[in-house]
């Protein structure tokens, strides 16, 4: 497997548009769009900061993985997932799960930026949900 940079950091947070106007207007990084996944029950906004991306997600639903997250917080937003991009997703999901880590995704699944996607289990990587991402 070829890990070749962290490809973006997701950010929950309880309102995008709210949020954007931090980013925007106090950090000064302008948002290159947004885009709802509606099998992920989410809007995001990208927000490149060098060769990464800082993803903010809202929930477009009240029971969306991200909306559970939030409430798990405390009613606060915060990093919810770090990204890491691959060269062939499909290797590298099947590279974990034969030294016998586990995968939430066993086969990889459309993510926003128009990337393949596969979340590793947190129980195998110490807490952390770890994505990964092939973009063509």
């Amino acid at each position: 497997m070829n890990v070749s940079r962290v490809d973006h950091i997701g950010i929950a947070v309880v309102n995008l548009e709210e949020s954007l106007k931090f980013y925007e207007d106090i950090l000064g990084i302008t948002c290159q769009g947004t885009e709802i996944v509606e099998d992920q029950k989410v809007k995001v906004a990208f927000l490149p900061v060098g060769d990464t991306e800082l993803e903010l997600l809202e929930s477009t639903t009240e029971d969306g993985p991200i909306a559970k997250f939030i409430e798990k917080n405390g009613g606060r937003g915060g990093i919810q997932h770090v990204a890491l991009r691959v060269d062939n997703i499909e290797e590298a999901i099947e590279e974990i799960k034969s030294k016998g880590y586990k995968m939430i995704d066993e086969k990889p699944r459309y993510g926003a930026g128009n990337a393949s996607i596969a979340f590793c289990h947190p129980k195998s990587t110490h807490g952390i949900l770890l994505e990964l991402s092939e973009r063509k």
